[in-house]
């Protein structure tokens, strides 16, 4: 810019000396990128690459767990290749951290680097690849290169880590069978009472040398073990989502769902999961044991994502133009092909890319199956989508309502239910107030407010501030009102978090 406003004061003032000076620094700055660009073609096809050492294609990791990925460029060019920055493309839900910065690629040499990932929520987290700005002769200008090398991470909630890591087989697995001794009759082991013989008790019960000594026929009866069943109900409506990544409302009820699942199995109690919003999301039947803990957090992680059509704020169009872009790096002949407007040939070369995908095949809606192709790619990478912006509570409700009916007349009976959901005010859900009033008696149902309080991320002025705070007491005034309002109807409140949840930075896209 600087060369081209002497050039045009030389002009205007019909300045030869003037005019040579700026034309010779705009032509010079010409050279020199020209220059780089041969440079850096040069070292590009000579096979300068990016791969994973050892890594898995994909692996599954802890919400908030740190894994430390080990990654190495190659530079196979007869000179030395030097980089002024080097960033991951990854998901804007995970924080990435690597390591060098910058540096230099020796000729015929090889470069280590160290990737630190956070994944901050719940879901398929894609790491793309590798990013670098690489300085060429005559070192005036970067040219960034791009490695189109994916690897995924399932990220499961973060009660899952510990999970992973305890024992598994031997007695760590027979722990989990232990139930609870009840005053409930029935078959088991421990002799109860001695009673009078009633019609329809099995003769192999009768206590023959007892009943001699009394006079009256007796019958034993034992103690069976009592465990409960306990349905965990998670309302995943879209809008619990707002909020910065691993603050969200879902964030934090996804991570509690699977601590009060992990303490029950390990008591022994029948634990199912069902995830409601305006549809059905995920529904697992109640079963014990390490496996049924597995199935939940797995449900819990995939079930309440934002890529089916109804659930996602991108239309068919604008998913296509995200998998043009991923696929131009992959696929770069055949990209540049494709124009983002004709979605039927992007969909036909998205599902043969789809066969380098990180993740397996997986359950996507889509309004068309053509809409349903495109989707399944973004899954199928890691590709994240924002939520939709009109909130499900409406459609919601009435949901939430049914299932708690359907519940309480569920074989086996349930004894206990807990609902995650935000606070119930009377007159405001009027479905699911008739619900909670016509509820039985005999479940105990157990409900977790769950709260926009901790969602707002820290303000960077003073207005950000002041308006994260109104969120929070706006928040904390309707979790109090609707904890009475439910109280009122005989539902037990409970409050998990010992405190506010831990802050987790936001993450600044490519760090």
């Amino acid at each position: 810019m600087a060369g081209m406003v002497v050039l045009a004061t030389g002009v205007v003032t019909r300045e030869a000396a003037i005019v040579a000076w700026g034309g010779a620094l705009v032509v010079g700055l010409a050279i020199a990128r020209a220059v780089t660009h041969l440079s850096v073609a040069r070292i590009r096809s000579a096979g300068f690459e990016m791969l994973w050492r050892n890594e898995p294609k994909s692996r599954v990791v802890a919400r908030g767990e740190t894994v430390e990925l080990a990654a190495e460029i190659r530079n196979r060019d007869s000179r030395a290749a030097r980089f002024v920055a080097l960033r991951v493309v990854a998901s804007p839900e995970v924080l990435v951290e690597v390591e060098p910065r910058e540096g230099e690629v020796a000729a015929q040499g090889r470069l280590a680097a160290t990737v630190r990932v956070t994944p901050l929520r719940v879901g398929r987290q894609g790491l793309h690849g590798l990013s670098l700005e690489v300085q060429g002769a005559p070192g005036l200008f970067e040219v960034p290169l791009t490695f189109a090398n994916p690897l995924g991470l399932e990220v499961r909630p973060a009660p899952a880590g510990v999970a992973r890591r305890s024992a598994r087989g031997g007695r760590s697995r027979r722990s989990a069978e232990v139930g609870r001794a009840g005053a409930v009759a029935g078959d088991g082991d421990e002799l109860r009472e001695l009673r009078e013989h009633r019609a329809g008790d099995p003769f192999k019960r009768i206590a023959w040398k007892a009943s001699a000594r009394r006079g009256v026929l007796l019958v034993r009866e034992f103690e069976r073990e009592e465990r409960e069943v306990v349905w965990l109900v998670l309302d995943a409506s879209v809008e619990l989502w707002s909020g910065a990544p691993g603050r969200a409302p879902l964030d934090l009820a996804i991570d509690e769902v699977a601590l009060v699942a992990q303490r029950h199995l390990a008591r022994g109690d029948r634990v199912g999961l069902l995830i409601v919003a305006a549809r059905v999301l995920a529904e697992v039947r109640p079963d014990r044991g390490p496996a049924q803990g597995a199935r939940i957090d797995a449900a819990l992680a995939l079930a309440a994502g934002t890529l089916d059509h109804d659930r996602c704020d991108l239309d068919e169009a604008e998913v296509a133009q995200r998998v043009v872009e991923h696929m131009r790096p992959l696929d770069p002949e055949a990209a540049h092909r494709l124009s983002p407007t004709d979605l039927d040939r992007v969909a036909r070369r998205a599902d043969r890319v789809r066969a380098r995908a990180v993740f397996g095949s997986s359950e996507i809606v889509g309004a068309t199956p053509r809409d349903r192709t495109l989707r399944r790619y973004l899954a199928a990478f890691g590709l994240t989508a924002p939520p939709r912006q009109e909130p499900e509570r409406p459609r919601t409700d009435p949901l939430l309502a049914e299932a708690l009916a359907r519940l309480a007349r569920e074989r086996p009976k349930p004894s206990v239910i807990f609902v995650w959901s935000p606070p119930a005010e009377l007159g405001e859900r009027p479905a699911l107030e008739a619900a909670l009033r016509a509820r039985s008696r005999r479940v105990a149902l157990h409900w977790i407010p769950m709260t926009q309080a901790h969602a707002a991320a820290p303000g960077a002025s003073d207005v950000a501030t002041a308006a994260s705070e109104a969120v929070a007491l706006r928040a904390r005034v309707a979790e109090a009102r609707g904890g009475r309002a439910l109280a009122a109807l005989g539902v037990r409140v409970e409050r998990l978090r010992s405190g506010a949840p831990r802050r987790a930075d936001p993450p600044e896209g490519n760090r």
